[in-house]
């Protein structure tokens, strides 16, 4: 694996301890040469709600001059990255935007841990078999590919809809379409692969097949170490080409602040 968009940091709140060079140097040492810093993105919300899941507005100036640095420190060795994984929250988005605008941000990963603006939501990791949350799922993860500001979906089958599986596989598939339509390549998930939860899940999976979907593998890394797992990333890949899928090996980025600068 030459390529890891998805890498958290400890800003985040459930991430390992390390620094950020540890993140690096695994990298170099597993063989990857662009490593993308994707941390959960600081939301400006509201003063009433806290979200602990993600890093503080007040901590993006370290991550950011963190980063920086370390793109200097390793240039020629590896190509590191500065981004975020963010959700879609219509209430809050453009504020998002207008918040990273000053600073060297090249990506966003989408990855809709919550629905509607997140206050008062359940996690969508959670199990549910509400018909009409997996098609408000579906929705707003369109509106946000709709945006143009993600390279690519993080997990995009983190819901876990326990309902009925050919409710599930439509809106899998409209999902999948849509995706295709925006150019938009599909996460397929090392850690959820590895650790054993509900995604990647195998009837969306199937639908990213039927649909013909662009797929990259993301480690999801919340410790350096979790990148040094050449054999489980080899189980990934075997799992996706019995499905005829077959990962990228570079990845295009969008700049989502291009309007911005």
């Amino acid at each position: 694996m030459i390529i890891n968009y998805h890498t958290h940091t400890v800003r985040c709140g459930h991430a390992s301890h390390a620094p950020d060079a540890a993140y690096v140097e695994a990298a170099l040492e597993t063989g990857i040469r662009e490593l993308g810093f994707a941390d959960h993105v600081p939301y400006p919300f509201e003063d009433v709600h806290f979200s602990g899941c993600r890093m503080r507005c007040a901590e993006l100036p370290d991550y950011m001059a963190s980063l920086t640095a370390l793109k200097e420190e390793y240039k020629g060795r590896v190509d590191i990255h500065i981004g975020f994984e963010a959700e879609y929250y219509p209430d809050y988005f453009d504020k998002l935007l207008d918040m990273l605008a000053p600073w060297p941000c090249e990506y966003l990963i989408l990855g809709q841990h919550f629905l509607n603006n997140e206050m008062g939501e359940p996690y969508n990791g959670g199990a549910t078999d509400s018909v009409e949350r997996l098609r408000l799922y579906g929705d707003q993860c369109k509106r946000a590919m709709a945006t143009g500001r993600f390279s690519y979906f993080a997990h995009p089958d983190l819901l876990n809809f326990t309902g009925d599986e050919t409710a599930y596989r439509e809106v899998a598939r409209d999902l999948c379409r849509a995706a295709k339509d925006f150019g938009m390549p599909l996460e397929f998930n090392l850690l959820g692969f590895i650790d054993r939860r509900p995604y990647p899940r195998r009837v969306f999976w199937e639908e990213v097949s039927a649909v013909g979907n662009e797929v990259i593998l993301g480690w999801d890394a919340h410790s350096p170490n979790w990148m040094k797992q050449p054999e489980r990333e080899a189980e990934a890949r075997a799992y996706l080409s019995f499905l005829g899928l077959t990962p990228l090996d570079a990845l295009a980025l969008r700049d989502p602040l291009w309007d911005r600068k």
